[in-house]
């Protein structure tokens, strides 16, 4: 077992620091949700912190971890009247991403049952997690199925299994932390608002801090052993200020001065619901215990804002994290109480720690190079706003204009039962979501249909000579459960970014149908790539990615100008299919197309295009073709690409019609039948 890292040698960081240890301090105020880019010591400080959780008292033998000073009466172990008590250290469960609903939640145990004939619950990981830490790294991936069931365990504080004849309930009260990379899709705002804080971690740019953090990082997995002695004694100097911290947080008071504070920030902060308000008073007590104080002061209801609020102002997933600092200063002096408990809101924190978390704010968030492609051949003839090109730039190329309010859009499925990853799109054949019925197993079982095994091998119990209550069971026996749940599919976006389309309000227009699309898309667990074709050729400004707050930023940042190369832009689609479908062969795609159908690029532009679209049709990928053509004469280009796409048009007005529900779904089964 490999030796872990200290938490107090970690370098910087310092806000993830607090967050951790705040909740060591006060389990109450809720877990703490780590984003970052990768390499930036999330998993590293996460892990090292249960090393410096006090240890706790268990039922000698309660699997449920049952504290023998108030025991669970309704645990499934027993009542725990007379029993015998223990010590442990306290617990760090991980959930890996793709743990079965069975592994987390418990089930019945199998073998006891066939073999013994006793319907016996096998606990899951909820129940190991109890009364310590579940961390679940890359919690952003996290299956829907298990998002639900961790809701429900973390409000209700307990776990209720009802599943193949087994109904239990037990505690499960636990810290949860989660750490996650943005760029690979965010959370569900239920899961979010569950994490009482949040922190955004980056990797430091002063050379200085970067050479310490390689130095620790050499001299650990050169010699773990001593590398962890010489840091035993801050080790212990947390773990004891933990420990003091604790005892002090009953009497740490929240006066009036700073519950005014706590909710005058959330509500100038819009936040919704009131849980915000409750994390906030829960952490800022947790500050001034932490503090060695009794009283709770402006300057931990500031910090407490910095942590609790960044990721529940977030009104959609393109929204930057982060508050306003000088709108929380000045709402924090403005409902500064005169009873002494409101404290100076004008300083500067103090550090609470010694080893330097508690510092306020979020580290400056980049964003992604904009990817955008340089101007090519200026276009002949084709519109503007006014008919002509900005001050300052050739007729070639535009500057970028911002996308039009998104809108709700009707949802785009494929059609037929797929195999995918788990989402909320189309219809599949999943691992998880409700069972349809059962089948013999091909290769190794994953998931037994429990009745559809007992109900093959019941007719054989006498000719097997069965005595006793056990079952007597054969591998032809065995049944695997067939279950249907929704994937998540490869959505394509194919955008003309031509003269053509560079009439501003068109412009604006079709980013904003693009970008409800993208909402869409994260809603329902996609993955999404964008192309993009103008002057002479095609690029691939975001490969299929699950970030879809990165095709927003590529989408904002996109400029337009030049000719209409429409078959460039199809064949770099077709091979980005092609080559997702080697990465990823399960994953069905949906290629909508974003033009008015015009191609003027290279020799027989019309007749590429049309030889480059039936490529899709002859592979019957679902394709919906957005008409952004417009005026007073139409020449319908956009119908004859989605005819040779096998597909169909619809226009920016009718994007948000009813008459778009099933779309897809018509048009996949067109092309099938023409095949």
């Amino acid at each position: 077992m490999s030796t872990p890292f200290p938490f107090t040698a970690v370098v910087g960081q310092d806000d993830l620091r607090l967050a951790l240890l705040l909740n060591a301090v006060s389990p109450a105020v809720g877990g703490v949700l780590v984003r970052g880019e990768k390499g930036t010591a999330k998993s590293t400080a996460v892990r090292a912190l249960s090393a410096l959780l006090p240890a706790v008292d268990v039922v000698t033998g309660c699997r449920f971890s049952c504290d023998p000073a108030a025991p669970d009466p309704a645990c499934p172990d027993g009542s725990h009247e007379v029993e015998a008590s223990s010590t442990r250290p306290a617990r760090m469960v991980e959930l890996p991403v793709g743990a079965s609903e069975d592994r987390l939640v418990g089930a019945l145990d199998i073998e006891r049952a066939l073999s013994e004939g006793v319907k016996a619950f096998e606990p899951g990981l909820l129940a190991d997690a109890h009364r310590g830490i579940l961390y679940v790294d890359e919690v952003n991936l996290l299956h829907d199925h298990l998002v639900d069931l961790l809701l429900d365990a973390a409000a209700m504080g307990a776990s209720y299994v009802e599943r193949e004849g087994v109904s239990v309930r037990h505690a499960a009260r636990f810290l949860l932390v989660g750490t996650m990379n943005p760029e690979e899709g965010e959370l569900r705002p239920q899961l979010l608002d569950r994490f009482g804080l949040t922190v955004e971690v980056a990797a430091s740019r002063e050379p200085d801090q970067r050479v310490e953090v390689v130095r620790r990082r050499l001299a650990h997995d050169d010699d773990p052993a001593a590398f962890v002695a010489r840091w035993a004694d801050e080790e212990a100097e947390v773990r004891a200020r933990i420990v003091a911290a604790r005892a002090l947080l009953p009497s740490v008071r929240l006066g009036d001065g700073a519950l005014r504070q706590i909710a005058a920030t959330c509500a100038a902060f819009e936040v919704d619901g009131m849980r915000a308000d409750i994390v906030m008073a829960r952490t800022a007590t947790a500050l001034a215990a932490w503090a060695g104080r009794t009283d709770v002061l402006a300057e931990d209801v500031r910090q407490a804002a910095l942590l609790a609020l960044p990721h529940r102002r977030r009104r959609n997933p393109f929204d930057a994290p982060g508050l306003d600092e000088d709108k929380l200063d000045e709402t924090l002096e403005e409902f500064s109480g005169s009873d002494g408990d409101g404290g100076d809101s004008d300083g500067p924190d103090d550090d609470p720690d010694p080893d330097g978390p508690g510092g306020g704010g979020q580290p400056p968030q980049e964003g992604p190079d904009d990817g955008s492609p340089a101007g090519d051949v200026p276009a002949q003839g084709e519109p503007s706003e006014d008919g002509q090109a900005p001050a300052g730039q050739s007729a070639a190329e535009q500057s970028p204009v911002r996308a039009a309010e998104p809108f709700r859009t009707k949802v785009l499925s494929v059609p037929g039962l797929g195999e995918g990853a788990a989402g909320r799109r189309s219809r599949a054949r999943t691992e998880h979501g409700r069972t349809t019925g059962s089948r013999r197993p091909r290769g190794t079982l994953t998931k037994l249909h429990l009745a559809a095994t007992v109900q093959a091998a019941a007719p054989h119990q006498l000719a097997r000579g069965r005595s006793g209550r056990g079952l007597v069971v054969r591998r032809d026996d065995l049944r695997q459960a067939t279950r249907e749940g929704r994937e998540g599919n490869l959505v394509l976006f194919v955008v003309d970014a031509s003269g053509s389309m560079a009439a501003r309000q068109r412009m604006s227009a079709v980013k904003g149908a693009v970008l409800s699309l993208l909402l869409d898309a994260y809603q329902r667990r996609d993955k999404v790539g964008l192309v993009t074709f103008r002057g002479s050729a095609a690029e691939v400004a975001l490969p299929p990615t699950s970030s879809v707050d990165a095709a927003a930023v590529r989408l904002e940042s996109l400029p337009t100008g030049g000719r209409t190369p429409l078959s460039a832009g199809l064949l770099r689609a077709h091979e980005v299919l092609r080559v997702e479908r080697l990465r990823d062969s399960a994953r069905r795609p949906l290629v909508v197309v974003v033009t008015d159908g015009r191609a003027t690029g290279g020799p027989e532009p019309v007749a590429t295009a049309g030889r480059a679209a039936r490529l899709f049709a002859a592979e019957g990928v679902a394709s919906v073709v957005v008409d952004c053509e417009s005026g007073p004469v139409r020449l319908g280009l956009a119908g004859q690409l989605a005819g040779e796409l096998g597909g169909t048009a619809v226009t920016l007005d009718a994007l948000r019609a009813d008459s778009l529900a099933g779309l897809v779904r018509d048009v996949q089964g067109t092309s099938r039948r023409a095949a």
